[in-house]
């Protein structure tokens, strides 16, 4: 689940950068607001990478999640790509618990004969 989930909040961190002037010069916002706004939610996307496999981690990332659907009140495409970064953190996650699982299962047991 590390690598799975890490891997899509670095990737949704950058197009939230990359929104940032979108938001800015397409959508009028003030780069006061924008650039700070984007840059703390890219950096707790960030953050929240190297932190992915506490209990807590899953949790927050939803809300990460939602936050970032909600940035497509200021810049309308990003409610497309929010949720499509939301679609990746549950595959992500569901992907990932069945391979720790199996894992996990998979080393007590000895290799297959043939």
């Amino acid at each position: 689940m590390r690598v799975l989930g890490a891997t899509v909040l670095s990737l949704e961190a950058i197009v939230v950068i990359l929104a940032i002037p979108l938001a800015i010069v397409v959508q009028g916002v003030s780069a006061a607001v924008a650039i700070p706004a984007g840059a703390v939610l890219a950096l707790a996307l960030v953050m929240l990478a190297r932190y992915v496999t506490r209990s807590w981690a899953i949790p927050v990332g939803w809300a990460l999640q939602v936050v970032t659907v909600l940035t497509g009140l200021v810049v309308p495409m990003m409610f497309i790509v929010g949720g499509i970064f939301a679609l990746l953190w549950g595959v992500a996650i569901t992907l990932g618990r069945r391979a720790d699982e199996a894992a996990a299962g998979g080393s007590a047991a000895p290799p297959p004969a043939g």
